[in-house]
């Protein structure tokens, strides 16, 4: 007895379902976790045909698997168990997992069922497919978006591909016209300046002031056409890299004489160049051509930017293997505002007035410098002049 009662009890508190039920479908017995699941109490289910707790199809069809099996003894649950749906009294269905096991009992057979709910492992599982599914959605919508990214940078580089094209036959095209440019102008600008200094020399015995006055506004305008078309053609070379830089040792002393000489004669009247060289080294190694043009194009800056009457001081200083040059002028200056653009190519300083200038000489003196490895700085206040430095390290 003490047996059963514990039997009893141990089957009354399992938490899974158990049902029994007899050869002919009928239900023997019921616990109360299986009362519980299917929403009965014992009294509506014992005697009845447990297809009660059956869905169609399987209402209809469970007592011909009984059948079948009494028959045949080929197993479709019994001691294998599967995955089956229960009808609740409500008439909902919900999934179980079911073990059913035979037993021969008193001469006869008794089938008992183990109903293990399922219903929380399906809607996680349920939930976890609507989480993959939608996942796969992001998957194929992030796809789509990358496809489209893709597909919109490739016809970005390929615009930009055709604008490089285009670009690179327009600057192919500058280059050509620039040389051509320069080519025919500098022939009738030599013709002009010719010309000029014959009809001087013809017009001497006349003692004319007012041919001498014209003579000298042709030579000015032929002298600023050719610093124009000199700027020009030296910035298409600097944006074609074909400048290279030629390091070689010279007389500092003497390179500089020549430049203030040569620049002493375009100076405005009264107005001299003053240069000085500092210490007893004057070997140097660099450049000349590039260090050249930068300071005719420092020294003409100041010519043109000072009146008449001035001093434009020019000196140069060799310590160690630093070569410092220095332009000085009593000109209009430089205003602050200006200051920070003034190195932008085709950049003039709003106070140049009508002073004629392309806006590329400090470009192109600053792309220079960089080329030679050295530096430039500058100083600058309206109407006290600007002070030019450049520094030069020894190659």
């Amino acid at each position: 007895m003490e047996n059963t009662a514990l039997l009893k009890a141990i089957i009354d508190n399992a938490i899974d379902g158990i049902i029994t039920i007899n050869d002919r479908g009928i239900i023997e017995s019921i616990n109360p976790s299986a009362c519980k699941l299917f929403q009965r109490s014992p009294g509506e289910v014992i005697g009845e045909n447990i297809s009660i707790l059956m869905p169609s199809p399987d209402r209809e069809q469970h007592d011909s698997y009984i059948g079948r099996y009494q028959r045949t003894g080929e197993r479709h649950i019994i001691g294998i168990g599967r995955e089956v749906a229960g009808l609740k009294k409500d008439g909902s269905v919900f999934p179980f997992r079911l073990a059913v096991s035979e037993v021969q009992f008193s001469g006869r057979k008794i089938y008992t069922g183990f109903i293990h709910d399922l219903t929380r492992e399906k809607a996680a599982e349920d939930q976890l497919k609507e989480y993959a599914a939608h996942l796969e959605e992001l998957v194929e919508e992030r796809t789509l978006s990358l496809k489209e990214s893709m597909y919109e940078l490739l016809m970005a580089k390929e615009e930009v591909s055709q604008s490089l094209e285009k670009e690179k036959e327009l600057g192919q095209l500058k280059s050509r016209f620039v040389s051509m440019a320069s080519h025919e102008f500098r022939t009738p600008l030599s013709s002009i300046q010719l010309s000029a200094v014959l009809i001087e020399k013809y017009a001497q015995e006349f003692n004319s002031p007012n041919i001498s006055k014209h003579i000298a506004k042709i030579k000015m305008s032929v002298g600023n056409l050719t610093s124009i078309l000199n700027d020009f053609l030296s910035l298409e070379r600097l944006e074609a890299g074909k400048i290279e830089p030629v390091f070689e040792p010279f007389d500092l002393v003497k390179f500089a004489e020549e430049i203030t000489e040569e620049m002493q004669l375009v100076a405005k009247q009264n107005q001299n160049i003053i240069y000085q060289h500092t210490g007893i080294v004057s070997a140097f190694n660099t450049d000349q051509s590039l260090l050249r043009n930068c300071i005719i194009n420092l020294i003409s800056n100041a010519i043109k930017y000072s009146g008449e009457n001035t001093f434009i001081e020019f000196n140069t200083e060799i310590t160690g293997k630093k070569l410092t040059v220095v332009v000085k002028d009593n000109g209009i200056g430089i205003p602050d505002t200006d200051q920070k653009h003034l190195f932008e190519a085709f950049f003039r300083a709003h106070n140049t007035g009508n002073i004629p200038g392309t806006g590329l000489g400090l470009n192109i003196v600053a792309r220079y410098v960089r080329l030679l490895g050295g530096d430039i700085k500058f100083e600058s206040k309206v109407n006290q002049g600007t002070l030019f430095t450049l520094s030069f390290p020894q190659s």
